[in-house]
């Protein structure tokens, strides 16, 4: 968690530590929950832990009375189980303290939490733009279900995917035969999704053009495209603001494009804590930069999708705003039903509405 704490990735250096240790499986899965949870609820566990701490605790105390608290409050993990395996871990000078604060925090295990934001371990800005976008009764229960631990999905060929985003794939529609971009590919779950629908007509499938501006996401998609077996499938490196392919030529586009990820908090646990309130507005900048760079690569009759895994409408319904305004010949097609909500002329899901990751989709056509 010191490590975390410092801005290392919580799905990077997790499992590269348990790779190099001797632990059990079940440990291993015990041992990512855990850290997981504690960066999750790392807001709540302070509050719990500071109300009985009186200087400054170095980093790695922090640490330990997090993964403490968050074993006694949000495990219910029997006190001396959980107060004993923290003690034993923590630095010699700490365990002291670490057995009276985490004993104390055992003993209120159903505290008055000040304010919504502690209770459910967000920034403040988050909780705020949330009530403001969604309404707080909507907005707290996506915060709640973010907090749950997202239940691995796995697609026939075996990648692992969440239900939205395979979702999202789907709507795009693409068909043997089609000529398909997907400009924001990495990791290339979308756009291996789409190469094996393509694929299954016993003619020839077409081509998807997996298409990201990093070198290294680019390697990512390739590796899981190579690994999945998708021979239509083409990895580039492209800025997709100014995409290199020719003009009009495309049958239908995917702009799965980068986000603030308010919809996909379960997932990334530490994500909370570095997106600012600023990061809104220049991402949503950025998604109309790549959706008019998209809109020129449409053949006449061509589909564009649009989707990003927030909930702010910023990046949802103020981007479709936009789109009806400086691109009014694009027709509108349906978007997908419940538990899809509309929204504008797209739509959204909510975490809480089908356990699911947070997606907002938007469906468009260049008129033929």
């Amino acid at each position: 968690m010191v490590r975390i704490e410092e801005g290392a990735y919580a799905n990077l250096i997790v499992p590269e530590l348990l790779a190099a240790s001797d632990l059990a499986t079940r440990d291993r899965a015990f041992a990512t929950n855990l850290v997981y949870g504690a960066t999750r609820m790392r807001r709540s566990c302070d509050w719990l832990v500071d109300r009985f701490v009186d200087r400054p605790l170095e980093p790695v105390v922090r640490a330990v009375l997090r993964l403490g608290a968050y074993q006694l409050v949000f495990l219910h993990t029997p006190p001396h189980a959980g107060v004993s395996a923290m003690v034993e871990v923590a630095p010699t000078r700490a365990k002291g303290l670490v057995n009276a604060v985490l004993r104390k925090v055992a003993a209120d295990p159903s505290p008055h939490w000040p304010d919504a934001a502690t209770r459910l371990s967000y920034p403040d800005w988050i909780i705020r733009r949330l009530a403001v976008d969604l309404g707080m009764n909507e907005a707290e229960a996506a915060l709640e279900q973010m907090n749950v631990a997202a239940e691995v999905t796995e697609r026939d060929d075996g990648y692992v995917q969440d239900p939205a985003s395979q979702e999202v794939a789907a709507q795009v529609g693409a068909a043997a035969g089609d000529r398909v971009v997907d400009l924001c590919a990495a990791p290339g779950g979308k756009a291996t999704a789409m190469a094996s629908a393509m694929s299954r007509a016993p003619v020839e499938p077409g081509l998807v053009i997996a298409a990201d501006s990093s070198v290294h996401r680019a390697r990512l998609v390739a590796s899981n495209v190579d690994r999945l077996g998708s021979p239509n499938v083409a990895v580039v490196v492209a800025d997709g603001r100014r995409p290199p392919f020719a003009a009009g030529t495309i049958d239908r586009v995917l702009v799965d494009a980068p986000c603030s990820g308010l919809g996909v908090l379960r997932r990334r646990p530490d994500a909370r804590w570095r997106i600012n309130a600023d990061d809104v507005d220049r991402l949503a900048e950025l998604q109309r930069q790549l959706l008019s760079g998209a809109i020129t690569l449409l053949r006449p009759g061509g589909i564009l999708v649009y989707s990003v895994c927030t909930l702010t409408l910023a990046e949802t319904a103020d981007i479709d705003n936009w789109l009806a305004g400086a691109y009014p010949e694009l027709v509108t097609l349906p978007p997908p039903g419940p538990p899809w909500a509309p929204l504008a002329r797209g739509a959204r899901l909510l975490p809480q509405s089908a356990g699911t990751d947070g997606m907002f989709l938007l469906k468009l056509r260049r008129p033929r």
